[in-house]
């Protein structure tokens, strides 16, 4: 209940720190007022309306979304100007068209002709135009079409020329920052990836074609470099929970990170040397396996422990080194985990419980589905 210790709370439990969401969301906004490019967050990792209020400064304008569930929960809650950064699912088209309809300004993505084909067959009312962007691969190596590529430009230039669509942007993800470790392996992915995005654009204004350009992931937009003053928009997500994952590459510190997962021990195996917690692979991302020294996570205050292994609700911790002192560890004894990945152990769990100096204020409640 509000006002109760967040020590009061079930577990596995998912604890969010306002005061360090608010921070982290100030010091987005600050970046992108001092490079002087629009900040248009993205809401994957918590996909909340109260989050969401936080990093919009409460305008419920300029969005980025992931799934067409996303979508919907925010237009139907009275956010406007939503982009769609997926590439186009052919089975979602119509559902995209009532969105374009009904809102003020909404936008999808993509980076196939066949995709802009199912565009031209399903021409939106009112007089509307499909506001697409078209999704560049500048290095990420995931979707888009690629950079360098003839075919970029002639999809871009078909888009143009399309009856009812019209280009909007250029959009880059560089997620390849989540390969880097420190600031300088960091910025050297943002300038190539700000450069690329730049470098079409030129080409396209050479052929008479103006439209925005958008970049983001949390690493580039969390050390910006100044050339990303040039774009038109950056569309940064996870910055506002952090994780232990950001902290590795070197985008924040621990103490910036907002999210864990509460748990309790529930068993000591003293033969294995081992204790027994109520959470497993369920409340907790496995995204961490082999990713550090602490196992799929950190235990918060105890450097020593290794997060082993985790069945569905159970998860083995051991001693890094030497033999457990289950006199430290009774059962009942709540650990606090700071999640690998954020994004991952959110969408675990159906409800946040949001805490500020410790004491539970407000639970949060996720969209999800697809």
């Amino acid at each position: 209940m509000e006002g109760d210790p967040i020590s009061a709370l079930y577990t596995p439990a998912l604890v969010v720190d306002v005061d360090i969401v608010k921070r982290n969301s100030d010091r987005m906004k600050e970046r992108c007022q001092n490079l002087g490019v629009q900040l248009r967050p993205h809401m994957k990792t918590h996909k909340t309306l109260e989050c969401a209020d936080i990093m919009t400064g409460g305008s419920r304008r300029c969005i980025v979304v992931s799934t067409l569930a996303e979508a919907c929960f925010y237009a139907d809650h009275g956010y406007d100007d939503i982009l769609y950064a997926y590439p186009l699912p052919f089975d979602k088209v119509e559902r995209c068209a009532v969105l374009s309809e009904k809102l003020t300004l909404f936008q999808v993505l993509l980076d196939h002709h066949d995709a802009l084909d199912q565009l031209r067959k399903r021409p939106l009312g009112e007089e509307k135009k499909w506001q697409v962007w078209l999704k560049l691969d500048c290095g990420n190596g995931r979707a888009g079409v690629l950079h360098s590529e003839p075919e970029a430009l002639r999809l871009a230039q078909a888009i143009s020329e399309a009856d009812g669509v019209k280009l909007t942007g250029i959009y880059s993800h560089c997620g390849n920052s989540y390969n880097c470790r420190g600031v300088e392996q960091i910025q050297t992915v943002a300038q190539d990836t700000t450069t690329f995005t730049l470098q079409f654009i030129e080409k396209l204004k050479s052929l008479g074609i103006t439209c925005k350009s958008s970049i983001g992931s949390t690493p580039s937009c969390s050390h910006p470099v100044t050339d990303m003053a040039k774009l038109s928009e950056v569309h940064p997500g996870n910055y506002t929970f952090y994780d232990v994952q950001q902290s590795v590459i070197g985008s924040c510190s621990l103490e910036d990170v907002a999210v864990r997962v509460l748990t309790r021990v529930i068993s000591h195996c003293p033969h294995r040397n081992q204790l027994l917690i109520d959470c497993g692979w369920t409340g907790l991302s496995l995204d961490g396996a082999g990713k550090l020294p602490t196992g799929y996570a950190m235990i918060e205050g105890h450097p020593d422990l290794r997060l082993l292994s985790m069945t569905q609700e159970h998860g083995r911790v051991e001693s890094i080194s030497g033999k457990l002192d289950y006199d430290r560890f009774p059962l009942g004894s709540l650990l606090t985990i700071i999640p690998y990945h954020s994004c991952a152990t959110a969408m675990m769990h159906p409800v946040y419980h949001v805490h500020s100096g410790g004491r539970l204020v407000e639970r949060w409640t996720p969209t999800r589905g697809w």
